[in-house]
């Protein structure tokens, strides 16, 4: 397998949530702590980036066009052409949470997960929109929720409670979660299983914060790769191009000290990466929202 190239050195303190745009041909993402959003366009090289009026934390398409975007006051509908527009809130204000990662899954439904913002309190959870727009709380008791993603067949959902190391598996049916049940433990020295994507196969890529990387994992829970970038925090997979067989990742200089960052400048660059299986396609959030 190549090396991971570094496709744009923006040096995000956050870079998080990438998503490809197959009408586009472009990587969507987010800088949680800058207050971005941006755009890649591998063909061309063009970058164009887009200022938030908060912590904005995930972008999810929406049919019939823009995003669904989560920011720490709440749901936004997110245009290039037309800015953000509040759409409702999800928790209390005063827990001082914000959302975090999320996915869609087949059938058009928006998954996502808060987390305590000091990343202290086990105040976060995982929600599910439904059909009218409204956030039904799936689990909860989580300080940084993270890595929703879907198998390729809709019958297995995947979700990881990131400070402890932790991947969990669940059936799914119809939008319902059941059993439960730990799918991976993460057993890396200062390392935290980040955000997660479900390549073609079923196998679920995981980044790995502090580490340098990411991994790839069977659906038994057996790591069978791992992947190295030139940066230390890895925070998220996504799979591009027009077969779908590049992996695209975000990183962070979030936490980071001076020397670590002298010694890997390229943290918070979008780094590239082509690979034999193909990914699953994006779905687009398919509710009825104002």
């Amino acid at each position: 397998m190549p090396n991971p190239t570094c496709v744009w050195d923006l040096k995000a303190t956050l870079g998080e949530g990438p998503i490809w745009s197959a009408e586009e041909q472009a990587l969507w993402f987010v800088d949680i702590k800058g207050h971005k959003v941006h755009r890649f366009h591998p063909a061309s090289g063009e970058t164009t980036s887009f200022d938030a009026p908060d912590q904005v934390t995930f972008l999810a398409p929406r049919a019939g066009g823009g995003f669904v975007a989560g920011l720490k006051s709440g749901l936004h509908h997110f245009h290039p052409d037309s800015g953000f527009a509040f759409l409702g809130e999800i928790e209390d204000a005063a827990l001082n949470n914000r959302p975090n990662d999320a996915t869609v899954d087949g059938e058009g439904r928006l998954w996502f997960g808060t987390m305590h913002d000091g990343e202290e309190a086990p105040t976060g959870a995982l929600y599910r929109l439904d059909e009218a727009g409204r956030p039904i709380a799936e689990d909860t008791g989580i300080c940084i929720t993270n890595g929703p993603c879907v198998s390729p067949d809709g019958k297995t959902f995947y979700h990881t409670d990131t400070l402890d190391r932790t991947i969990w598996a669940y059936d799914m049916d119809g939008g319902a979660l059941s059993n439960k049940r730990l799918f991976f433990k993460l057993e890396i020295d200062d390392a935290w299983p980040d955000g997660s994507v479900v390549d073609a196969e079923g196998f679920v890529w995981t980044a790995l914060w502090g580490g340098h990387g990411a991994l790839r994992i069977s659906p038994q829970g057996e790591v069978v790769d791992r992947i190295t970038l030139p940066a230390i925090n890895v925070t998220k997979p996504c799979f591009g191009g027009p077969d779908l067989k590049t992996v695209y990742f975000t990183t962070a200089r979030k936490g980071l000290s001076d020397e670590q960052l002298a010694a890997y400048p390229l943290c918070g660059g979008l780094f590239a990466l082509p690979v034999a299986v193909a990914g699953q396609p994006q779905y687009e959030v398919r509710l009825d929202l104002p």
